[in-house]
């Protein structure tokens, strides 16, 4: 029984890596099984079952403890093509792309959308009440400007980003039901800000309807937690450290059937003439914000609202992201400054025992 725990303590230490809302780091030095035929790669130990592919341009991993159904690792992978195939703005067969270049099915004035892909983009409008604005799903003009992956990234030219910014407004957007429909040519949808804790909630449902009851779902970061480990402790997840080399974690944090989701400065950047861009831009000026925060990380239930709200905080600042999150009820939130202070919202430390790898108990 001992050596069984011991072993099983090994295998759930995470430090989970992607570039997106938060970056984790899965460690499990174990032999696996490759499904060749859709190029997800299945590991099986004798304490459980994992798949990873690579969608929505960052790894996709799904853990699986009290099953050893591998066809359960498929039909996640299937969804996640499915949920590709209706979201992705750069993907010229997708929903969004098509609505976005107005190649959709119409109904009069107005196209005509699945029933997800409204019921994303129905969220994605809420997240935009919610934050006065800030969060903004129509900013894909803007962010189209901005190539954070080029081997050249440049600053866009003003003139082209205040062009794109006329094209930007939420408000703009009439959803109604299936139907939707722009107040101005030339708009379009960016759900990037939203979609993977989206996605992310869509397979806990899935698991949870085949009687999966220990599960961990990462997508590029976007951590979703189905229950505790089946000896009932909580998840160990690891938080990135903020513009660390090789993925040196903050600290870790014990969860169970809860989502961690951060937004940072440190996911996508780059430097010019000694200024720090990164990806998270502000819907009025078409530039990325700059309120003195590094990261914001969110704890919980549901990983798309830790998805929206990560953004909206961070783009709130830390005064006002602060005083919203406080205002929701079972959201907890860690914010860090650029001085690398933490900042916890209230009840976040005695509902979630968090440990830093530092001493300090709120500096890194």
């Amino acid at each position: 029984m001992k050596k069984s725990k011991t072993r099983w303590l090994l295998s759930v230490i995470f430090l989970i890596f992607a570039t997106a809302a938060a970056l984790f780091a899965v460690y499990f030095l174990l032999p696996g099984t490759s499904d060749s035929e859709n190029q997800n790669t299945h590991v099986v130990s004798s304490d459980f079952i994992r798949t990873t592919g690579f969608y929505f341009d960052t790894v996709v991993t799904i853990t699986i403890y009290d099953s050893k159904d591998e066809s359960l690792l498929d039909q996640c992978m299937e969804l996640c093509r499915t949920y590709e195939s209706l979201f992705s703005r750069t993907l010229s067969t997708s929903e969004i792309y098509r609505l976005n270049h107005g190649t959709l099915p119409k109904e009069g004035d107005y196209y005509v959308l699945s029933d997800l892909t409204a019921d994303l983009i129905e969220k994605g409008l809420e997240y935009c009440r919610l934050s006065g604005g800030v969060f903004d799903i129509t900013i894909a003009p803007v962010s189209s400007l901005w190539d954070f992956s080029s081997e050249d990234p440049h600053v866009p030219d003003p003139e082209e980003i205040e062009n794109a910014l006329s094209l930007v407004g939420w408000e703009n957007v009439d959803l109604q039901g299936n139907l939707i429909r722009f107040e101005k040519e030339g708009m379009e949808i960016d759900l990037g800000g939203i979609a993977k804790g989206y996605i992310a909630d869509c397979i806990k449902d899935y698991l949870l309807s085949c009687g999966v009851e220990s599960a961990l779902i990462n997508l590029g970061g976007n951590v979703l937690c189905i229950g505790s480990r089946p000896d009932g402790t909580p998840f160990r997840i690891g938080i990135q450290k903020p513009f660390a080399e090789q993925n040196e974690i903050l600290g870790s944090i014990q969860i169970s059937d809860q989502s961690v989701v951060s937004s940072g400065t440190y996911e996508r950047n780059f430097e010019a003439d000694g200024t720090l861009y990164h990806h998270i831009l502000n819907p009025k000026t078409g530039y990325p914000f700059d309120n003195g925060l590094t990261s914001v990380t969110i704890l919980s239930e549901k990983s798309t609202d830790g998805d929206g709200l990560s953004t909206t905080c961070f783009a709130l600042g830390l005064e006002r992201g602060m005083e919203l999150i406080n205002s929701l009820p079972d959201v907890y939130a860690v914010f860090i400054t650029e001085d690398g202070t933490l900042h916890y919202s209230d009840g976040m430390l005695d509902t979630f025992p968090f440990k830093l790898t530092e001493e300090s108990t709120n500096k890194i």
